[in-house]
């Protein structure tokens, strides 16, 4: 992920794209006074554990992919993916109305391709203009990944990809081997890499769709979180 970080250092700093992320970076801190969008406020802090994390999955969306993203809050890994791949066209999924109001305002300012949606991951899940109809479901700090899946995959068209951002990620893959069985996805990939300057572990897991989800799931009512599969 070094040479990563070099790329993704230039289109963070420099040009068009360094003007959106600076711009991007002000309003974080504006409505974070307001909202509590996030622990990380320190400039630097913030490029490396928001903005190069977020780009470290970027390779895992397909040109052209139109991609939902679970629990957005602050907008990551969605924003800064947007402002490096305008080819990406983002569902923005968020329960909080306030976050909702933060990110419409991002989207608005930035010139960005999404579209925010106010509601719970398990009740969009069901509707038909929703279900399966992505080519990514991707989400970052949200859950579990057992729970995080069946949230997630329920998205995801036969021949797309969930994607997770995670912490050092053994356990949470072994407990998800279930899960990832019933909702109908393959792991494909676990790729561990490092945030620059020592700042952590991290884990993409990504898994391909090769079934359709069983309409049972998800679940709803709670049983995501209470009882994962």
């Amino acid at each position: 992920m070094e040479n990563a970080y070099e790329k993704y250092e230039k289109l963070i700093t420099e040009g068009e794209t360094g003007e959106k992320f600076s711009a991007f970076y002000d309003l974080l801190l504006k409505y974070n006074a307001m909202f509590n969008l996030t622990r990380i406020t320190g400039e630097e802090d913030c490029r490396v554990k928001h903005f190069f994390d977020s780009l470290a999955g970027e390779k895992y969306f397909p040109h052209g992919a139109a991609v939902a993203e679970i629990g957005s809050g602050g907008g990551f890994p969605s924003v800064p993916l947007m402002i490096v791949r305008p080819d990406l066209r983002f569902t923005l999924i968020e329960s909080v109305g306030k976050k909702c109001s933060f990110l419409r305002e991002a989207v608005k300012e930035l010139g960005l391709n999404a579209n925010v949606v106010q509601a719970r991951a398990e009740d969009l899940a069901r509707q038909e203009d929703f279900r399966e109809k992505f080519g990514v479901c991707c989400a970052r700090a949200v859950a579990r990944l057992n729970t995080l899946a069946e949230y997630c995959v329920p998205f995801v068209k036969k021949g797309g990809l969930f994607v997770a951002y995670k912490g050092k990620a053994e356990e949470e893959l072994k407990e998800a081997e279930r899960a990832f069985g019933v909702l109908g996805i393959k792991l494909s990939s676990a790729e561990k890499y490092s945030l620059p300057f020592g700042e952590g572990e991290r884990t993409l897991v990504v898994a391909e769709k090769i079934k359709p989800t069983p309409p049972a799931y998800p679940r709803g009512r709670g049983k995501e979180r209470s009882s994962p599969l």
